[in-house]
């Protein structure tokens, strides 16, 4: 059950409450279908070349039969494939490139299986061998800045490829910034960011080295490091800026009732304390473990309807009231990890509609979620704080640098290039 927070839910989060259009097919690493403008060259010794995408419900046997290949090659291609990648797998969208001898004899076949790797078939003496490999992209450091006027990802430059650098932007400032309530119009942001170019084309972002975010007056930093052997994000002194705690355990529309020690019951007419938030959210929401833990309690348990309650290091517990239902695998004794998803917001037990009860304890007394002071996850060691601050020097440079335009067509709109 242990992993990073869920990519699906920050997607969505960021599609509803940023104005982000519907960009499904760059989120899940692939090309939107586009024309095939297949095109035929003429290479040495009667080779040609044949390039293109492949068409909405396209089949290989299909392209093979459109520039006269022999089917026999298919046959054989096919089958050497099979444990690699299968060709009733190809996907529209997806380039592709062929050779052919004088004959209409296939010599090889390149495919895209994705933005990381290729499907190779080459002709050898004794038939066809295929292989994946591994896509050599050329590595860049690019600059970006922007405002936030409507959302997130149009302020990165409105293309699909934005989407996948703004769930990595979101979630390096997760700790910090409730990117689905807190963004607000007027808030800027910087980056550098690892480019990725193929043949000097842009094809898209690696990992973000530095951000800054300036959220509501406030400024927050940024700067991946590497501390044995694993990549963070740490702070201007080198502190993590992941906390043991996510910020808030789901994306929610508002909050409908804050932690009290007298509050009137909607149901029951009475004032009674309220030690918890409701975070109202449509039924189904996914709802995410705050922290690494393991699962205490799930079941019903009367007015909380069904109720997960995860116990944390430090004395910490967390409880998540009214699920629709619970998440996959969760039960007593599982081991789960920050952002996993342990149930769905639901009404069950004591509730006027869809929200979560969500409430922390610390050594048995109850906090505040919206006041309480989280720790942070580890810092630097003294030992590499040298190696940081030169790092760090680097960045601020290259952050506070003056970005230069990169030449038409060669980048996303609203990108710059540092060169």
């Amino acid at each position: 059950m242990r992993g990073r927070r869920s990519r699906f839910t920050a997607f969505v989060a960021i599609s509803l409450f940023l104005g982000v259009p519907a960009l499904l097919w760059n989120a899940a690493g692939l090309r939107a279908p586009e024309p095939d403008g297949g095109r035929e060259e003429s290479l040495a010794a009667g080779v040609r070349s044949i390039s293109g995408f492949v068409e909405a419900g396209e089949t290989m046997a299909a392209i093979f039969d459109r520039y006269g290949l022999d089917p026999r090659d298919l046959f054989g291609m096919r089958q050497a494939s099979a444990s690699v990648h299968r060709f009733r797998s190809i996907a529209s969208g997806r380039p592709y490139r062929i050779e052919a001898d004088a004959d209409n004899n296939v010599l090889s076949l390149t495919y895209h299986i994705d933005d990381e790797n290729l499907l190779r078939v080459v002709r050898t003496g004794s038939g066809f061998e295929a292989t994946k490999v591994g896509i050599e992209y050329e590595a860049r450091t690019g600059r970006l800045e922007g405002t936030i006027e409507s959302s997130l990802v149009s302020s990165l430059g409105g293309d699909p490829r934005s989407v996948l650098l703004a769930l990595d932007l979101s979630d390096i400032f997760s700790w910090d910034i409730d990117f689905t309530t807190d963004l607000r119009k007027g808030d800027t942001f910087r980056l550098v960011v690892e480019e990725r170019w193929l043949d000097e084309e842009f094809k898209g972002y690696g990992d973000i080295l530095a951000a800054e975010f300036v959220n509501d007056g406030r400024m927050y930093r940024a700067y991946r490091h590497e501390v044995g052997g694993t990549a963070g994000y740490y702070d201007d002194e080198g502190k993590s800026l992941r906390k043991a705690f996510l910020k808030a355990p789901l994306n929610y529309r508002r909050i409908s009732s804050g932690f009290t020690a007298s509050r009137m019951h909607p149901i029951l007419k009475i004032r009674r304390p309220h030690f918890g938030v409701d975070y109202a959210a449509p039924a189904g929401t996914p709802v995410q473990a705050l922290g690494d833990g393991a699962v205490r309690f799930a079941g019903y348990k009367g007015a909380n309807g069904r109720l997960v309650v995860l116990e944390h290091r430090g004395g910490y517990s967390t409880f998540y009231g009214h699920l629709s239902r619970f998440g996959k695998g969760i039960r007593r004794g599982v081991r789960v990890g920050q952002g996993d998803v342990i149930g769905f917001v639901g009404s069950t037990g004591r509730s006027t509609g869809p929200h979560l009860d969500f409430r922390i304890k610390k050594n048995g007394r109850y906090l505040n979620p919206q006041t309480v002071r989280l720790p942070r996850g580890r810092r630097v060691p003294e030992g590499g704080m040298a190696a940081f601050a030169r790092f760090r020097q680097e960045m601020e440079g290259r952050l506070a640098a003056a970005p230069e335009p990169s030449p038409p067509g060669t980048m996303p709109s609203g990108t710059s290039f540092l060169r």
